[in-house]
């Protein structure tokens, strides 16, 4: 039997539906969903099966013009995944079309090796109709010559199966590089803090937008199944720690709840969560906070 297993990048503006995509194609959460744009930080890898071919996703932040040091090295991070990935996908939302955004996209991917293999994906389809949707494709194919189209809705499926089998056939020959059961390769531990920052950013979406991290502190096995884990919701002033906690405490302990949930559902056993608020005005600023997102502080410049 021959097998197949190979990286594949999905690249796009924020919100495109990466992660939803991602997520569908696993089969599971392996990544931060939010209404929020910009909420993807590190390059999240999911794991799917498909025959024989092993298809290892890399769900990289959107692609944006970048203003501060974590925006560039967010984009750092997300052409870093498409050069290094054996498939390009560039997902594009049927009812914005091409926007100086996409038009940016479009201008990189003519710099990328030409040996890589670039498809187009273009979700939301739901949200237009049939003329609309046929005219955008024949734009964008007429500004790059993508490998391949795919009309999809990620949120719904639509579509999904045929790309999936496309990217399968495409992949190239070899091993598969993970475990059968295993659905990503991101450390426990970051995938814990991802999911309380996922809580923290649909609950304060109005007055904390992208000026917190999470990090998980201690991961402790206890003899019962279960496991206690420690995390440090860092902000960056006095007045964003009271926001967090809330009146009485509410608005802390309302998301340790929906994180414990989440986490004890992820992990099929019983989660001790503790969380501690800590203000580092600086944060932004400080390379390890980076490293802990899985990304490059030099890439912020």
């Amino acid at each position: 039997m021959t097998t197949r297993c190979g990286f594949v990048a999905l690249i796009g503006e924020p919100n495109a539906g990466k992660s939803t995509l991602t997520n569908h194609m696993v089969g599971a959460k392996v990544s931060i969903v939010t209404h929020k744009v910009q909420t993807t930080r590190a390059r999240i890898r999911g794991v799917a099966i498909e025959g024989d071919a092993q298809i290892v996703f890399v769900d990289t932040p959107g692609l944006f013009q970048p203003r501060r040091r974590l925006d560039r090295a967010m984009v750092a991070a997300a052409w870093g995944g498409a050069a290094d990935a054996d498939i390009i996908v560039l997902l594009i939302e049927a009812h914005r079309g091409i926007t100086e955004g996409v038009e940016r996209i479009l201008e990189g991917l003519g710099d990328l090796p030409q040996s890589r293999h670039i498809a187009l994906a273009i979700n939301k389809i739901d949200r237009v109709e049939a003329p609309q949707l046929l005219e955008l494709t024949k734009n964008l194919n007429d500004r790059f010559a993508f490998e391949k189209t795919f009309l999809i809705s990620a949120e719904k499926g639509y579509g999904t199966n045929d790309l999936r089998a496309w990217l399968a056939e495409t992949l190239p020959e070899g091993p598969w590089l993970y475990p059968e059961d295993q659905i990503a390769d991101l450390p426990m531990r970051m995938i814990a803090a991802e999911i309380t920052r996922e809580k923290l950013t649909l609950r304060l979406h109005q007055e904390l937008p992208y000026q917190l991290t999470v990090e998980t502190e201690n991961w402790e096995e206890r003899k019962d199944g279960s496991a206690r884990i420690d995390q440090v919701i860092y902000v960056m002033r006095d007045g964003h720690k009271g926001i967090v906690l809330g009146k009485k405490g509410e608005t802390i302990k309302a998301i340790s709840k929906l994180a414990r949930e989440e986490l004890e559902e992820f992990l099929g056993r019983r989660i001790h969560l503790f969380l501690q608020i800590k203000v580092r005005p600086n944060w932004l600023e400080e390379s390890e906070r980076y490293s802990e997102m899985g990304l490059e502080f030099k890439d912020g410049n």
